[in-house]
């Protein structure tokens, strides 16, 4: 059960990403101060045995109690060194080899303080207001560049993403998703409130001039069709000349009615036009056999076989158009967000209070994911630290800082070495 244990542990550990090239620099350097530290223990070790037998000579006794406690430092700080990463000299002493032993803690203990002391949110606001993102995205943006650079990259994101997009998924989405949510959401209080926001902003008075010019338009260019239809509704006893007679008023008349409509905001037409769409709205609102009405004619309407493949050629035919136009390097499209972001910029730049709001967005949504996920951001350091293999990880953590901590032993043989001469010279001074 054991075996299978350490097998399956080893299955799940994760290898570490290391560059050569940066690993044998860090390797030349480790063993470099290592041969230093070594150095100054075997001098100091020359040392004491040269002087052994002067150990009570005057000056070369302080020479040989410095040189002594110098190789009690300096194996004291050895031992120190080795035990973060091994056992020393294999020996399985307690309390050594701490990070292959204990990285799983040494990791948690790593998360807790990144958590406590980096990602917090006032010190993530503090830092994101000093740093006045907005300003250095509108300076870098100003630049036309740049500016082409943003919508180039972004026109590219937005045409693979369009061409990902499989028509049988879109339809779909529509048949499972959208349809059903629009089937359950009752139209008329959308409906009646939307047509009321309408007719109150006048909203649609644009849509009525625009369909009396082209009424008029129609008339003007199809006299001929106008006569047609008439025609062939007149009674057949008319005389034909009677016929022509009646119609060519007909659409004298349909031009003039046309026109008054258009040049007179307040023609008896358009007021009947508003007052028909506020009783429209206000029985789709509160009036029980209209709402059923609206009711049964979006079911109708939901329900038609055509409606998706309506929706689904209307949707390739839009992705279509986006796709060619995201594709034209110059054309219009982009070149109007260019254009736009180039303007976007400079008005950021030349307005302080809108930086500031903009900052103040952006050190928001920097708090809102520290907050949401600053723990799941932390937690990615232990997860990662425990699936790593203890040997390896010590061996990677030692190659990264093993070569400061030989200055550890290298201070110790020399600070050694000064407390050994300070505690001779109390020594002879007390004697």
């Amino acid at each position: 059960m054991t075996k299978q244990r350490r097998v399956s542990r080893s299955s799940m550990t994760l290898a570490m990403a290391s560059d050569p090239e940066a690993d044998a620099e860090r390797r030349r350097g480790l063993r470099q101060m290592r041969l230093v530290a070594l150095s100054l223990l075997l001098f100091a070790a020359v040392v004491f045995l040269a002087t052994l037998s002067r150990a009570d000579d005057g000056f070369w006794g302080f020479v040989h109690a410095g040189a002594e406690a110098s190789m009690v430092g300096a194996m004291a700080d050895w031992f120190a060194v080795t035990a973060l990463f091994r056992h020393p000299l294999g020996v399985p002493i307690p309390h050594t080899a701490l990070i292959p032993r204990r990285k799983d803690l040494l990791a948690r203990s790593l998360q807790d303080f990144m958590g406590e002391n980096f990602l917090r949110e006032e010190i993530i606001r503090e830092r994101v207001l000093t740093a006045r993102v907005s300003q250095r995205v509108a300076a870098w943006l100003a630049e036309p560049d740049n500016a082409r650079r943003v919508v180039d990259e972004g026109a590219n994101v937005i045409t693979i993403g369009l061409q990902r997009m499989r028509d049988e998924a879109v339809a779909e989405l529509v048949e499972e998703a959208i349809l059903p949510r629009l089937r359950e959401e009752p139209i008329s209080p959308v409906a009646g409130s939307l047509l009321g926001e309408i007719v109150r902003d006048r909203a649609h008075h644009g849509l009525v001039d625009l369909a009396l010019a082209e009424a008029e338009r129609w008339l003007l260019a199809n006299e001929t069709a106008f006569g047609a239809i008439l025609g062939e509704r007149a009674p057949w006893w008319t005389p034909p000349r009677l016929n022509e007679v009646v119609i060519k008023r007909m659409h004298a008349e349909a031009l003039r009615w046309v026109a008054d409509i258009r040049d007179d905001p307040r023609h008896h037409a358009r007021i009947a036009l508003d007052d028909l769409l506020i009783q429209l709205s206000d029985d789709l609102l509160h009036d029980e056999p209209t709402m059923a009405r609206a009711e049964r004619l979006k079911l109708r309407v939901l329900d038609h076989p055509q409606l998706l493949a309506t929706g689904v050629s209307l949707w390739k035919a839009f992705r279509s158009a986006l796709v060619a136009a995201l594709a034209d390097g110059d054309g219009p499209l982009r070149s109007r967000a260019r254009s736009e972001v180039g303007r976007f910029a400079a008005q950021v730049r030349a307005d302080a209070d809108l930086q500031t709001r903009l900052d103040g967005y952006v050190a928001d949504l920097a708090s809102f994911l520290v907050a949401r996920y600053g723990q799941e951001l932390t937690e990615v350091i232990s997860h990662t630290i425990n699936r790593w293999d203890g040997k390896e990880t010590a061996d990677r953590v030692e190659l990264f800082v093993g070569r400061d901590l030989q200055f550890i032993r290298i201070n110790g043989t020399i600070v050694g070495g000064l407390v050994g001469l300070v505690i001779h010279t109390v020594v002879v001074l007390v004697g």
